[in-house]
């Protein structure tokens, strides 16, 4: 049509194919999206590139100046570009080979000799999962960090709101009542289970090293050739501790190419993170809906055509991301049936969903300490909304008065009935009760008691004089019983107080208090 400019060719668009996270608002901007992008991976790679010469070094497996060659040259990750590396890439599978051309020049520049000792005894993914293992513990530095200042902002809160009250909700309706105090602990409860795992994982996070097929057998060639046919004994696992060492990263039992329970573990507890914020998140956006309006964000965020909203930004991109990350923790959970000393896929397939998922639990991290810092709490909305039903949300506690009064099955009965009109009606639910007891009382309302010989089946001997009759579990109200007077008032509007009814809520925020980030368990 005239005037309307033809969409732009796939050709004819812009060749900066860099992810800044345009459609990632949850992870974009975040300290962990800097860790885990290319040039973090990157970075990654040089170091464990220099870790692995120094290692060899410090076992005479390599000179000294070898390693400080190595060192320099990987110090320099300017000298690389992410882009040609991942095109080159495509060639092996991999960005370890066409890297450690590009390091070996760059080190030759600096020692012809030293060249020698680039990645020399390993395997492209001793490189590339040391890599890994060095973003993930940068990134979960980073995550843990954010966690300590969530539960941080909620156990101010829980201790603040120890005995604000409001309705606690199944399956979306009143139930009883409960306090947000309690709420906030919980969700602090599963802040420091998600960091405590976080924790363990980041610990265990392990160096790798096997060679071309985890024996390390180049590393006894290399040394063979260098010092005769007898090498030093432990060399294998001498070298994999100084290797280690070097990384900062924990030393494993055995090379683990295709033994991926270092992924798989963490894996869940990113998982298990992204849930915990996931509930968070999920009861703050049900509870800042414009009919509850019990909280709301400290900055919500606009809208683009109603000038009116202020929207729960952090929960919503919180939700966002715990949606996400259980489905990539299923492709790596999927790579643990891995083939050979070196699958063709299972490894390959794992390096983009963890990469997300770090991103996805650093961003939700990010936003959860500052959507907690900065909640706003309205206990006068919960009030309001703890009224809204007129009672009804301490019926429980009405049974377990009446039961003293009428038997239990009789309180249930009276208790519906008035629970029923409270509902249908809109009458309040004392006066609803009193009219139910004084129903009661004449008698009114109760299907009358069948005759034993209506009960006993046809055949049946008839029981001796001397037989005891059988117990019905919850004995029946007697006359004398169903004509005990109505509640007193002053009896009844204690029991129609939803904050009285609070239960053991107040000793769980004390309990829930107790545990620290530094003693994690829960206190017995």
């Amino acid at each position: 049509m005239p005037g309307r400019e033809a969409p732009l060719a796939a050709a004819e668009l812009p060749h900066d194919t860099a992810d800044m996270g345009l459609l990632a608002p949850s992870w974009a901007g975040s300290e962990v999206a800097a860790v885990t992008g290319d040039a973090g991976y990157l970075r990654a790679l040089l170091d464990a590139e220099a870790a692995l010469t120094r290692a060899q070094a410090a076992l005479g497996l390599a000179p000294e100046r070898a390693a400080a060659a190595v060192t320099a040259a990987a110090a320099d990750p300017h000298r690389h570009d992410p882009r040609t590396l991942a095109l080159r890439a495509r060639a092996a599978g991999n960005p370890v080979v066409p890297l450690v051309a590009d390091l070996t020049a760059a080190v030759a520049d600096r020692d012809a000799e030293a060249a020698a000792y680039v990645h020399r005894g390993a395997t492209s993914q001793d490189i590339l999962d040391t890599a890994t293992m060095l973003v993930c513990a940068r990134a979960l530095d980073t995550v843990l960090a954010d966690l300590t200042r969530t539960a941080e902002a909620l156990r101010r809160t829980a201790a603040e709101h120890r005995d604000t009250p409001m309705a606690g909700r199944t399956l979306t309706q009143h139930a009883v009542p409960t306090t947000f105090g309690l709420k906030a602990a919980g969700w602090r409860s599963l802040v420091l289970d998600a960091r405590e795992r976080l924790a363990s994982v980041r610990g265990a996070l392990p160096v790798q090293l096997g060679g071309a097929a985890g024996t390390l057998a180049a590393f006894h060639a290399y040394a063979e050739a260098e010092d005769g046919p007898v090498p030093a004994p432990g060399l294998g696992g001498r070298l994999l501790a100084r290797y280690a060492a070097e990384t900062g990263l924990a030393e494993p039992a055995l090379p683990w190419h295709t033994l991926r329970t270092p992924v798989a573990d963490l894996a869940g507890a990113l998982a298990f993170t992204a849930g915990a914020l996931g509930k968070l998140a999920a009861d703050v956006l049900t509870l800042s809906r414009t009919e509850l309006g019990e909280l709301s964000e400290g900055s919500g965020g606009g809208s683009s055509a109603m000038p009116h909203k202020a929207n729960p930004v952090r929960a919503t991109l919180i939700a966002a991301a715990a949606r996400q990350v259980p489905g990539l923790a299923a492709v790596l959970y999927g790579s643990l049936a891995a083939e050979d000393e070196r699958p063709a896929g299972a490894w390959h397939a794992e390096w983009q969903p963890l990469r997300e998922a770090l991103r996805l639990v650093g961003g939700a991290a990010r936003d959860a300490a500052e959507l907690t810092a900065e909640l706003r709490v309205h206990p006068h909305r919960m009030r309001q909304n703890l009224d809204a039903t007129g009672g009804l949300v301490v019926t429980e506690r009405l049974v377990a008065a009446l039961t003293a009064l009428t038997g239990r099955d009789e309180a249930r009965r009276i208790m519906d009935t008035a629970a029923r009109r409270t509902a249908q009606e809109g009458i309040e639910l004392a006066a609803a009760l009193h009219d139910a007891l004084e129903a009661a009382r004449r008698g009114e309302g109760r299907a009358p008691a069948a005759a034993p010989e209506d009960l006993t089946p046809p055949d049946t001997p008839a029981p001796s004089p001397d037989t005891p009759a059988p117990s019905t579990g919850t004995p029946a109200a007697s006359p004398a019983t169903l004509a005990a007077p109505p509640l007193p008032a002053a009896r009844l509007r204690q029991l129609l107080d939803p904050t009285d009814y609070l239960g053991s809520a107040g000793a769980f925020v004390d309990r829930a208090l107790a545990r620290t980030e530094n003693d994690p368990q829960e206190p017995v």
